[in-house]
């Protein structure tokens, strides 16, 4: 099992240089991965700093060496694919090959709706499809055409290719058990869920991981990146529910950080303590 951080990138980090700081501090801490948000904001109600996060990515790539990293998740209904396309391709060569793409239709509707944008998720989730079938067309570095009903390309060559073969690898997010998402999920490299009610149990893990494998060609590798609660002052204890977890198919255990764990230095003095039960 891997172990990363999902990392706030609103109030005190939305700025790239906390959060540049402490993928530095969790890399050296020995966690695997450092994953933030997506949102946009400008709720006028609770307006609050945001980074841009393809801003902040692009400074965690340069200031780290080994860590994976990437948007967890890109509500790429919102988005032009073929911009996203050249941004993740760009992040892969500039970390040598260590970017993961989050993708998902995006929450909460009204942020959509606040600019103007598609709020029905329906649409989103086939403009998240068709949008995923342009990205990873575009990635392949050859003449790329697609006619689709939310998205155009006309014999569009993006280079250079990314450095991960055959893709930079796509998880998909989804809350289980909407079945829909995990469909998607299954035709890519890694599923982010969420629960109705929250973390999701480890019977709701089970049944999950099974409807995923059920509908995808046998033997294929899934990552399952999932997150709960474990007593990091019992490292016994901690590793024997890690091991349930990764029994249910869990690959990576997420530990959320933001202000909830107080100011910028108790975050990385949380992150310097490592990964639980290791």
């Amino acid at each position: 099992m891997r172990f990363g951080l999902l990392v706030q990138m609103t109030g005190l980090l939305g700025y790239p240089q906390p959060l540049a700081r402490l993928a530095r501090e969790a890399e050296a801490a020995g966690w695997d991965g450092f994953f933030i948000w997506d949102v946009f904001g400008g709720d006028k109600a609770a307006p609050s700093p945001v980074v841009d996060p393809w801003i902040a990515l692009a400074a965690i790539a340069a200031t780290t060496e080994r860590i994976r990293f990437g948007p967890m998740v890109t509500p790429l209904p919102r988005r032009r694919p073929w911009k996203v396309a050249r941004e993740a391709a760009s992040l892969d060569h500039l970390s040598s090959g260590r970017l993961i793409l989050g993708v998902g239709i995006g929450t909460p509707p009204e942020e959509f709706a606040r600019f103007g944008e598609e709020p029905d998720p329906r649409i989103r989730a086939e403009m998240l499809d068709e949008g995923l079938e342009v990205l990873t067309g575009l990635w392949s570095g050859e003449p790329f055409s697609f006619h689709g009903r939310h998205y155009r390309v006309e014999e569009a060559t993006l280079l250079p290719r990314p450095v991960q073969q055959p893709r930079i690898p796509i998880w998909v997010g989804g809350t289980w058990p909407r079945k829909p998402s995990f469909r998607r999920a299954a035709r890519w490299d890694g599923v982010f869920p969420g629960g109705l009610n929250g973390n999701l149990t480890l019977d709701e893990i089970h049944e999950m991981v099974g409807f995923i494998q059920s509908q995808r060609p046998s033997g294929e590798p899934l990552d399952v990146m999932v997150g709960g609660d474990v007593p990091f002052d019992n490292p016994e204890r901690a590793g024997e529910i890690l091991a349930e977890y990764a029994a249910a198919g869990v690959t990576w255990w997420m530990e959320g950080v933001g202000e909830w764990r107080g100011d910028v230095e108790a975050m990385a003095r949380f992150i310097q303590g490592g990964p639980p039960g290791r």
